[in-house]
């Protein structure tokens, strides 16, 4: 696609492309430098057998596999207390067909030390639950968020919720105005009824999915820094209640006399059959699906270095409400595909999820203590081969009783995929203005 720039604009790049073409006239044409290599980053907790963070190790500790080939480490970064310690650098990158000046002074990094995106997915929250955001992000000031530190927020429904990248935590506020407006379990089986009566839920997943991946894309752009994503939702789930949905339509076609007449355990109507309705209907292969939508945010994650810290505001869940009429393991088994979605985003980026829990102080504790301290190793891989995209990664710490976590994989763009969003396009842009470190 081709953008136009305005006219001023293009009239100040001719300028300066005529000035530069005349002091070069008379001088040898510099070389130009072309750069196709992606530096990987990944960041690393190292604990001793005591579980407190080691902040003394050195290049020479570390040593990274992708797939099960050792990498030569390019950059070396330590976060710890907050605080950005830059050991090793790599040189700033290229752009591909940007003639080199011939001296350059290399920028200093202004990007804060924590960064954190809160994400309320308000679409998968219901209106009774509305208190218990509240009560739990009330939190934040007190546990996660501290001075110094950059976040954003932004939602995913009717709450509208969009606060870019800021140190101020007054725009904390703004979750405030979240609303959740979930269908409650009522609402999903009498939809039952209706043809595609999944479609919604399934688009509405399909909204949450799209803003978290749109914002992971901006926050690409930060490099040799840990992003946590705290992801507040209740969790997926493509075929909830199949049992008492299915009941509801044979109901509803008892109902209107579709039936009469008919002998019932003698009829073979593929509708009372269960699989073949659910068949019928597109719901056999909802997990899979589900799955697909799941890697497909957890790739992207893993590509940019952003953790997911999920967040279930509901707390413990145990029996279902009394106005549903529920049995209590069709509600079981809701709860816990809710609950694996959640789980799968954190596991899988290296996060924690918190779900099934009311301690959500001593969570966030354990969050800020996991953003506080770390490393980020890069490189640039050695297998040129872009058609193998799936990266297995492993991180080894030549200190005996080290305890590592890292990233397990990553995962290569497509070859034809667009670049990264930048700042200013994705849901939340992340921007590397000066921010303290957190004391």
């Amino acid at each position: 696609m081709l953008f136009q720039l305005p006219r001023k604009a293009s009239l100040l790049v001719a300028a300066v492309l005529a000035a530069g073409a005349l002091d070069s006239a008379s001088a040898q044409p510099p070389p130009v430098f072309r750069s196709g290599v992606t530096l990987v980053t990944t960041d690393v907790i190292v604990r001793d057998g005591d579980g407190q963070f080691l902040p003394d190790l050195t290049l020479d500790d570390f040593t990274i596999y992708e797939d099960g080939q050792p990498q030569r480490i390019a950059s070396l970064v330590l976060v710890h207390g907050g605080r950005v310690f830059n050991q090793l650098l790599p040189p700033p990158p290229v752009p591909e067909g940007i003639i080199l000046p011939g001296r350059t002074a290399p920028a200093a990094s202004a990007t804060p030390g924590r960064i954190f995106v809160i994400f309320i997915d308000d679409l998968h929250i219901r209106p009774p639950d509305t208190p218990l955001i509240h009560r739990v992000m009330d939190l934040l000031p007190e546990t996660l968020i501290h001075e110094g530190d950059e976040f954003g927020i932004i939602s995913s429904g009717k709450s509208a919720i969009r606060v870019q990248m800021t140190s101020d935590r007054n725009r904390l506020r703004a979750i405030d105005r979240a609303v959740g407006e979930a269908f409650d379990p009522r609402q999903l089986i009498e939809r039952a009824t209706q043809l595609s009566s999944l479609g919604e839920s399934r688009w509405r997943a399909h909204v949450a999915f799209k803003t978290a991946i749109e914002t992971v894309r901006g926050l690409e752009q930060i490099r040799h820094r840990r992003k946590a994503f705290l992801y507040v939702s209740a969790g997926y789930n493509f075929n909830p209640f199949d049992d008492s949905r299915v009941n509801a339509r044979i109901e509803s076609m008892q109902q209107v006399g579709f039936f009469e007449g008919v002998d019932l355990p003698e009829f073979d109507e593929p509708a009372l059959d269960q699989f073949a309705t659910t068949d019928a209907f597109g719901e056999v292969f909802s997990d899979s699906e589900l799955h697909n939508e799941l890697l497909l945010l957890i790739d992207e994650a893993n590509r940019a270095n952003v953790s997911f810290y999920t967040i279930d505001v509901r707390g413990l869940t145990t029996i279902p409400d009394l106005d549903f009429d529920l049995r209590t393991t069709e509600w079981n088994e809701y709860i816990r595909k809710q609950h694996s979605s959640l789980r799968t985003l954190a596991e899988l980026t290296g996060g924690i999820a918190v779900v099934n829990r009311n301690t959500f102080r001593e969570a966030f504790t354990e969050i800020d203590a996991e953003t506080s301290d770390y490393y980020v190793l890069g490189f640039y891989s050695s297998n040129p081969d872009e058609t193998r995209r799936s990266r297995e990664l492993r991180v080894e710490v030549a200190r005996e009783g080290a305890e590592v976590r890292s990233r397990t994989h990553y995962l290569l763009p497509f070859p034809d995929a667009p670049p990264a969003a930048p700042p200013g396009a994705a849901a939340v842009s992340p921007t590397e203005a000066p921010g303290s470190a957190r004391r």
